[in-house]
């Protein structure tokens, strides 16, 4: 629920003040950095100074980063978990392919919902959060109907495999409940958020000025995020001599593990948080 999002702030499917219609493709791009200064203006509202901790996981991530990096003084604590300081290649190539999706949908040219084109976007988005062992586990090749259709098809009905009928079925659900647009700009958002861009690269001097102690934590598992992107997070920190606990989590899940209830991870969140909450004690 960030601005540009279609569940309750500011997003696409509003009206633009300007001309009485609804935003639609017409909604500025806005960044991780614009989320997060809308966040401080909300806690100011509120009369909040300072967050004991701000935490984040993917996406939410990149926004802890960025209340660390844009407001260094309003929070003691920043919790990563399964995110990277700037998306790769690969993942910036992920993103676009399903934009194109919603962008070549004949549908959303004519201004109406590309329901097909959010639901390939879903489907691809949605394979790139689980791991290969995890989809092996939960489907193997195991077939839809006992036997092969020899045809093709675009519904869960046509489908061969158990796997193909999963997607599909996440595919048609998303279409029905998410607005294309808010897709395109928060794959954008992603895509943008690269803090040690303004530093030649180096992403230590990007956080040179946090003040915050670091909790980051990730998943081995996980290919679209994956422990790399996290180390190198913590290696700059180290640069910078902040403060900084690392946890790798063993867990068969993909970027999903982190959404998911996974014992160890939630036994070294506990702790961190204790640690917190301890903190705060003492500072009265």
């Amino acid at each position: 629920n960030n601005l540009g999002s279609c569940f309750g702030s500011t997003g696409p499917t509003h009206t633009n003040p300007a001309t009485s219609q609804r935003w639609g493709k017409d909604f500025p791009v806005v960044t991780v950095e614009d989320w997060v200064a809308s966040q401080a203006r909300l806690a100011d509202h509120l009369g909040i100074a300072q967050w004991a901790a701000v935490m984040g996981g993917s996406l939410g991530g990149m926004q802890a980063m960025g209340w660390a990096m844009q407001y260094p003084q309003r929070l003691r604590h920043c919790v990563v978990v399964a995110s990277t300081a700037k998306l790769s290649a690969q993942n910036i190539a992920f993103n676009d392919v399903a934009r194109q999706a919603i962008l070549k949908d004949p549908d959303y040219a004519l201004g109406g919902v590309p329901r097909s084109g959010l639901a390939v976007a879903r489907m691809i988005g949605h394979i790139t959060y689980l791991s290969d062992d995890d989809m092996a586990e939960k489907f193997g090749r195991e077939l839809k109907n006992n036997a092969l259709q020899f045809s093709f098809g675009t519904d869960k009905s046509s489908a061969d495999f158990q796997v193909e009928s999963y997607l599909r079925h996440q595919g048609e659900k998303f279409a029905h409940y998410f607005d294309a647009n808010t897709y395109l700009l928060i794959t954008k958002a992603l895509d943008y958020f690269d803090p040690a861009g303004a530093h030649g690269g180096d992403l230590a001097a990007a956080l040179n000025r946090v003040q915050a102690d670091f909790f980051v934590a990730s998943f081995t598992t996980d290919w679209r995020f994956s422990p790399a992107r996290s180390r190198e997070i913590v290696a700059a920190l180290i640069k910078t001599r902040k403060r900084v606990t690392y946890c790798e989590i063993d867990a068969p899940h993909g970027h999903d593990a982190f959404l998911l209830d996974d014992a160890r991870y939630h036994g070294a969140m506990r702790a961190y948080f204790q640690r917190v909450q301890a903190g705060c004690v003492q500072a009265g």
